[in-house]
């Protein structure tokens, strides 16, 4: 069973940047489809990006188009979101998630999740 454990949260100032990372233990995600979703207060469980086992494939928000950029290294077990251009909207808890077979934007079909790590971005 995949294990998943996020790190690279914090606190930012508006039109800073993060890059946030999600290591993987107890197997290869090599296979799986990596997504990145955010939760802030009150709010629902949002899809961000998601990127293909091989990296031929990416997918993103529309909102964080051209701000993030997600990546993976399979031989690190480790998949990234580089966040550029913050702004107080991305404050959330951020997760990643695998799932095998096709990409899809749904949380409910991921199967493995992380625990989170909570960004935060000042005005």
């Amino acid at each position: 069973q995949v294990q998943l454990v996020e790190s690279g949260g914090g606190l930012v100032q508006a039109g800073g940047s993060l890059r946030l990372s999600c290591a993987g233990s107890g197997g290869t995600i090599s296979s799986y489809i990596m997504g990145w979703f955010r939760q802030a207060p009150g709010k629902e469980r949002e899809f961000v990006a998601a990127i293909s086992s091989l990296s031929i494939r990416t997918y993103y928000l529309d909102s964080v188009k051209g701000r993030f950029t997600i990546s993976r290294d399979n031989a690190q077990n480790t998949v990234y979101l580089q966040m550029d251009s913050l702004s107080p909207e991305d404050t959330a808890v951020h997760y990643c998630a695998a799932r095998i077979a096709r990409y899809t934007s749904l949380s409910g079909e991921y199967r493995y999740w992380g625990q989170g790590t909570q960004v935060t971005v000042s005005s």
